[in-house]
């Protein structure tokens, strides 16, 4: 098989490579002077079952179209199997229509990449389940509970902890990851006025002198996790640690988790952090490189990946 890195994030690629012990096959992908994508495979990949690494992270529209753009030169290439490794699945939040004259462009993105050429895709904590069902071609989607449990059972061990769910939404999330860890779970009922703008209205549970771990998908502008944080504290909360999976961190979204009570936000390595970020005392980040190495190995190997899930 073949691994190929785009530019989205080209650390997490080299962590794949490093543990599955197979070097990053040789590829030129750059823009042209008007910013337009290039992309030159620079190896042979005839009859091959090759991996293309690229999150739709921010910049989503570029790194989107280098997905796109790369996955025609594959399949013009007469790959023999092409896996789409999309660790952070952009415009994921737009499954189903809010409005009536709204887009489901988690739909539309599925479409396109498999009219690009993707046989697969294999992807980790897709906002919504039911996305799998936009894609017309087997689709896997990881889950990060298997890395998030053992750095809790390590940093908490022997305090008593409550997994809390910032939103009705995520309680699915939050109760499989109270369910492995044997914690409590709790639940933040809130309402949203209007987008990227939320509002803490009561707390289900019990979170009295507790650890609260929030669980989230994904942290974009923090607002949420943020007034999570402070009401939890202000319902006499011990402290509260987050987990979220993938750590967009748009704006001044470091800036606010700086100035919030969360003590500690731990992301994975889906999304390559900004500078901001890493500078932040608050954030750290957990490595998927075994878990999406091993489920391409096994992908490779026509094994099953369900384990992972375990």
């Amino acid at each position: 098989m073949k691994l190929i890195a785009g530019n989205a994030n080209k650390p997490l690629a080299n962590a794949i490579s490093n543990y599955l012990d197979m070097p990053l096959a040789k590829a030129n992908i750059k823009r042209f002077a008007d910013n337009e994508i290039f992309v030159d495979i620079d190896e042979n990949i005839r009859g091959e079952d090759v991996f293309f690494i690229q999150p739709t992270s921010f910049p989503a529209n570029d790194n989107l179209m280098e997905l796109l753009i790369t996955l025609d030169a594959l399949r013009r290439s007469s790959a023999r199997r092409i896996t789409a490794v999309i660790p952070y699945f952009g415009y994921a939040r737009q499954d189903r229509r809010t409005g009536s004259r709204t887009p489901i462009s988690a739909k539309l993105v599925a479409n396109l990449i498999t009219t690009a050429g993707a046989n697969r895709a294999l992807m980790l904590d897709l906002h919504a389940g039911q996305i799998q069902g936009f894609f017309d071609i087997p689709t896997d989607n990881l889950v990060a509970a298997p890395v998030f449990t053992p750095d809790i059972e390590r940093r908490f061990a022997g305090q008593e902890i409550v997994v809390v769910s910032p939103d009705i939404g995520g309680v699915v999330r939050a109760r499989a990851l109270a369910k492995r860890i044997s914690a409590d779970l709790a639940i933040i009922d809130k309402r949203r006025e209007q987008a990227g703008v939320s509002e803490v209205m009561n707390i289900i549970g019990d979170v009295k002198g507790k650890i609260c771990i929030l669980v989230d998908d994904i942290v974009d502008s923090a607002g949420t996790l943020c007034n999570a944080a402070v009401a939890l504290m202000n319902d006499g909360a011990k402290d509260v640690c987050a987990y979220v999976v993938h750590g967009v961190l748009s704006g001044s979204a470091t800036e606010k988790v700086d100035a919030s009570p969360i003590s500690k936000l731990i992301t994975t390595d889906s999304i390559q952090p900004s500078e901001a970020t890493l500078k932040s005392q608050k954030f750290e980040q957990l490595t998927i490189a075994p878990l999406l190495g091993e489920a391409i190995l096994r992908i490779a190997e026509d094994r099953s990946i369900s384990a992972l899930f375990k």
